[in-house]
């Protein structure tokens, strides 16, 4: 078979998974338009907000901030001495590479609000517990990132030193660490901005936070304390990801730095990670049951395996493929809006004005919590799986719009302007000059966003928007760990399988 007609025969695949996920999913266009007048309602209720209520946000956006700076860094910290124990190439006990690997697949199956409401049995409630979820979430995520890095990386003077009887540890820090540093601290200021609109969410279940106060709020229906809300986390948001930019061009070389200032950035930002760090609410062990921690191991050793194997409708399989079919039709949604969007959202192909516009209605749209939009949309489409497409849809859009951004200011633009100057139309430049060239970078991006979905996913149901969330909670919270067991071994599971399928994807994709 042809290249072409392999590319055709996936795309039309691609298409009827889609579509069968969207009907599995409940999927109603005539339903979400003949109810838009209750998102008008409530997106009206937002604004103006309360401005008088500003003055008792501070202190638990401030919270928020803490646990997502602290968490960031020291999950961070954990991953770069991890990583080359994880990584091939370097020598290491391959027994070790092997049990770290299988640990960092397990931790990173489960989205921040999971490890947060473990953690509160474990610390009891409040920032440290929040703390702690941000830690292992970034812990889990930077180490895979990193050791892919590491096995990328030219070996070649690794090898030589450590063959003229350096250790590993002193080999990998002269010879891989300087090649692998600007990419891992790119991800790390990538982790601290996504971060933040997690630990938006962790008070949802007694992580300390903004969280807290936000499900208050939106439980009580005060939409316009809602809306100062929302607004305080989008100017936090603003200034995280302006001071992430200029970072990260400091990082790639983009903005060179002197050694003074590089001395002064490592100063300060260790000076902004031990206020956070030392601020944190202690932990309080006095609420810890000696008793639930068993309870909770035993519950991943002999987990509920009726449950496990059932069948049914409310069994383990179809929550999984429910959660599935949610994730696969909303990250499909969102890439078809995010893709006009990101090509509104660059100077490159429209005007400066024009451009930051969207990029700031981008940017609102990503520093609103995703649980947020899930409440917001049940009001208008009721509980169910339509929801949740709904919610993964418009959070989907605020990062493939600006990873597809990013990629489209580094393209090639000399074939867009000589379409241009032969009179072609807008639309047929984007398909033969852009899209050619922006297929492998959309196509990267909207699997990692499929796979960060499928975790997101997994918690939609707290809001009654489908999925395996809900009944994995529940069962938390009711103390049922075998059950618990069972769902989290299923979503490990499950976790693994999209892994394997993306990386034979990619793999076909060369």
């Amino acid at each position: 078979m042809s290249r072409r007609r392999k590319r055709l025969a996936f795309w039309a695949l691609a298409a009827l998974a889609v579509f069968l996920a969207a009907r599995f999913a409940g999927c109603s266009p005539a339903l979400l338009w003949s109810r838009r007048d209750h998102l008008a309602d409530i997106l009206t209720r937002l604004f103006p907000p309360d401005w008088g209520y500003f003055s008792r946000i501070w202190a638990p956006l401030w919270a928020t901030v803490q646990m997502s700076v602290a968490g960031t860094a020291l999950g961070a910290f954990f991953a770069l001495l991890t990583a080359p124990l994880c990584a091939g190439g370097l020598g290491m006990p391959v027994w070790s590479r092997r049990a770290l690997r299988l640990l960092v697949q397990v931790l990173r199956s489960f989205p921040a609000l999971i490890l947060a409401l473990t953690a509160t049995f474990l610390f009891g409630l409040g920032t440290f517990a929040g703390t702690a979820a941000i830690t292992v979430y970034t812990f889990a995520i930077m180490t895979r990132l990193t050791y892919e890095d590491i096995e990328t990386a030219p070996l070649g003077p690794y090898r030589a030193l450590t063959a003229m009887g350096a250790g590993r540890w002193r080999a990998f820090a002269r010879a891989v660490l300087p090649y692998a540093a600007p990419s891992y601290l790119s991800n790390a200021l990538y982790m601290l901005e996504t971060n933040v609109r997690h630990s938006a969410i962790l008070g949802y279940v007694g992580a300390g936070g903004i969280g807290l106060i936000l499900n208050e709020k939106i439980s009580w229906r005060e939409y316009d304390r809602v809306g100062a809300i929302l607004l305080a986390l989008l100017g936090a948001v603003c200034v995280i990801e302006w001071v992430s930019a200029a970072l990260t061009a400091v990082v790639t070389g983009r903005r060179p730095l002197g050694k003074r200032g590089r001395r002064a950035l490592a100063l300060g930002f260790g000076a902004l990670f031990c206020l956070c760090a030392a601020t944190v609410a202690p932990p309080d062990f006095s609420r810890v049951s000696p008793v639930t921690v068993k309870n909770m191991l035993l519950g991943l050793i002999r987990p509920d395996w009726g449950f496990f194997f059932d069948t049914g409708v409310g069994g383990l399989g179809y929550l999984l493929l429910e959660t599935v079919c949610i994730a696969l039709a909303g990250t499909a949604l969102g890439a078809f809006i995010a893709l006009p969007l990101a090509l509104l959202g660059t100077a490159r192909l429209v005007s400066r004005p024009v451009a930051l516009v969207f990029r700031l209605a981008v940017m609102a749209i990503r520093s609103v919590p995703f649980l947020v939009y899930g409440l917001i949309f049940i009001r208008a489409t009721g509980p169910g799986a339509f929801t949740g497409v709904l919610t993964i849809a418009v959070c989907s859009v605020g990062l493939l719009t600006k990873r597809f951004t990013e990629a489209i200011d580094g393209l090639d633009m000399r074939p867009w302007r000589a379409l241009s100057d032969m009179g072609v139309g807008a639309v047929l430049r984007v398909r033969y000059a852009l899209l050619p060239q922006l297929g492998p970078a959309l196509a990267s991006a909207v699997l990692y966003r499929f796979d960060v979905n499928i975790r997101e996913a997994s918690v939609l149901g707290l809001v009654g928007a489908g999925g395996i969330g809900a009944p994995l909670i529940f069962a938390m919270n009711q103390y049922a760990w075998p059950q618990a067991g069972a769902i989290a071994i299923g979503l490990v599971g499950l976790v693994w399988l999209i892994d394997w399928a993306s990386a034979r994807l990619r793999k076909s994709g060369r």
